[in-house]
C-alpha cells in the first residue's frame, strides 16, 4: 500500500510529461505533412540528371589550336 503513495503521483508526472512532449512537437511542426514523405519514395526518379553544360570556349578552342 506504501508503494502507491509514491507510484500514483509518480505516473501522474510522467503523463503530463508525455503531453508536453506531445503538444510541444505538435507546436513546432513536427507533425504536418505524414504523407508526402511516403509518397516521395513511391514515385519513380530513375532518370538521369542533364549533363552539366560546357564552360565558357575560348577562341584557341574554337580553332582547333588546343596543346596539352
Amino acid at each position: 500500500m506504501e508503494a502507491l503513495f509514491l507510484l500514483v503521483p509518480l505516473s501522474v508526472i510522467m503523463v503530463f510529461v508525455a503531453l508536453w512532449v506531445f503538444f510541444s512537437a505538435s507546436d513546432g511542426g513536427q507533425f504536418d505533412d505524414l504523407v508526402g514523405p511516403g509518397m516521395r519514395v513511391l514515385q519513380d526518379d530513375d532518370s538521369s540528371a542533364p549533363a552539366a553544360p560546357a564552360g565558357p570556349v575560348d577562341a584557341a578552342q574554337q580553332n582547333g589550336d588546343v596543346t596539352h
